[in-house]
């Protein structure tokens, strides 16, 4: 979504509202992210702030098993229309007072979601070996030994 922000750089006390759903492109998540938000010039400082709702499938990294996860998030940014300093992060740069908000929400979005996503927090995951659910059965695979230490288990195996 493409917002205007002209109107509330140039006039001190103006603010913008939205409202809107979007998909986070190329990244496997396919439900729609519900973006509530403002966009406000208070003291010459714009700041926008978004609260981000989001229900989405995933699989457990360690056992495969579908999962339904929900995501809401706050993110806060302060825009600009110019920098002096052009390695600065603390800003958001708006050129041409045209702001394109799915991008940095697509991006937010993406850094704030956990790297890991577990079914329940004491998941056991797969066998290594034979690839069974231990959450749901338990196996009789027995532990590979470390060749590196077969001799000293051969010893064990004797006594």
């Amino acid at each position: 979504m493409f917002i205007e922000l002209e109107p509330v750089f140039n006039n001190v006390g103006a603010y913008k509202t939205f409202d809107y759903t979007f998909v986070l492109a190329d990244s496997g998540i396919k439900e729609p992210a519900s973006v509530k938000g403002r966009v406000e010039n208070r003291a010459g400082v714009v700041t926008l702030t978004a609260d981000v709702d989001l229900f989405y499938k995933t699989e457990c990294d360690r056992c495969l098993a579908p999962i339904d996860r929900s995501f809401q998030a706050q993110f806060t940014h302060v825009l600009v229309d110019r920098l002096h300093d052009e390695d600065n992060d603390d800003f958001i740069l708006v050129e041409d007072m045209h702001f394109d908000l799915d991008a940095l929400l697509r991006e937010d979005i993406l850094l704030a979601l956990p790297t890991k996503v577990l079914c329940k927090p004491d998941c056991k995951g797969l066998c290594p070996m034979c690839g069974i659910n231990l959450n749901e059965q338990s196996c009789t695979c027995k532990k590979p030994t470390d060749p590196r230490w077969a001799v000293l288990q051969e010893l064990l195996d004797e006594s």
